[in-house]
C-alpha cells in the first residue's frame, strides 16, 4: 500500500499537485459511485455552500454541486474502506512528511449536467486547519468532451485533469487555486480536507 502512497506524495512534491490513476480500487470506486446514486435517488444529497459555520452564503453563485457529509458512525461498507484508506494515507504522510495532519472531512460531491465551481481556494479566510484538500473521482470513461474537468492555476501554467475513475488528487488547500468546468454529464467524486487543528 505504501508504493501506491508514495505516487501520490512523489507527484505532489514534485509538482504541487499529486495524482494517481489507482488510489482507488475499481471495486471500491464502483461500490462509492453507487452509494453517490443512492444519496441521489432518495433526494439526501443537498445543495452545496460556500464558508464554514462562522460565515456561510446560502445564496452564492460560485459553485453549483450537491454533496452528502461522510460519517465514519454509518454502517456502509464501502464508506468503512475508504475512510480506513484515507486513515493509512494519512499515516503514511505524516510518518514521511511529518504534516501533523491530525483531522479530515470528507463529502460525497455529484456536479449534474451544467453545473460547475468557480476558481477558488480551498482553505477559509478565517480558519486556516484545512492543510491539504484530497479529490476522488468516481466517473467511469470520462471523456473531454463530458467538460467537468479540474483546471488547477500553477504560477506560469494551468493543468486540466480529467475526473476519471480512480483517481485521487492531492494538493494544499491554501496554496493551489482551481475549478471544475461545466460539467456535461452527472460527474461524481469524493471531495475533502487533511486537517490540522
Amino acid at each position: 500500500m505504501n508504493n501506491q502512497f508514495d505516487l501520490l506524495i512523489d507527484s505532489f512534491l514534485e509538482n504541487k499537485v499529486g495524482i494517481d490513476a489507482g488510489f482507488l480500487s475499481k471495486d471500491l470506486s464502483n461500490g462509492l459511485q453507487q452509494n453517490i446514486r443512492e444519496l441521489q435517488k432518495d433526494d439526501l444529497m443537498t445543495d452545496a455552500g460556500i464558508g464554514n459555520n462562522k460565515v456561510k452564503d446560502s445564496q452564492q453563485k460560485m459553485r453549483g454541486d450537491k454533496i452528502y457529509w461522510m460519517d465514519k458512525t454509518r454502517n456502509n461498507i464501502f464508506e468503512r474502506e475508504f475512510l480506513l484508506q484515507v486513515d493509512d494515507f494519512i499515516n503514511h504522510l505524516n510518518c514521511t512528511c511529518y504534516t501533523g495532519i491530525n483531522s479530515y472531512e470528507f463529502h460525497y460531491a455529484i456536479y449534474e449536467e451544467g453545473s460547475s465551481y468557480k476558481r477558488h481556494k480551498d482553505q477559509f479566510n478565517n480558519d486556516s486547519n484545512r492543510k491539504y484538500s484530497l479529490i476522488n473521482y468516481l466517473n467511469e470513461n470520462w471523456l473531454e468532451k463530458d467538460g467537468g474537468e479540474l483546471v488547477v492555476y500553477h504560477d506560469k501554467t494551468v493543468q486540466k485533469i480529467l475526473p476519471q475513475s480512480q483517481t485521487a488528487v492531492f494538493f494544499k488547500s491554501d496554496e493551489m487555486e482551481h475549478e471544475v468546468t461545466k460539467a456535461n454529464r452527472d460527474r461524481m467524486s469524493i471531495s475533502g480536507w487533511l486537517k490540522r487543528i
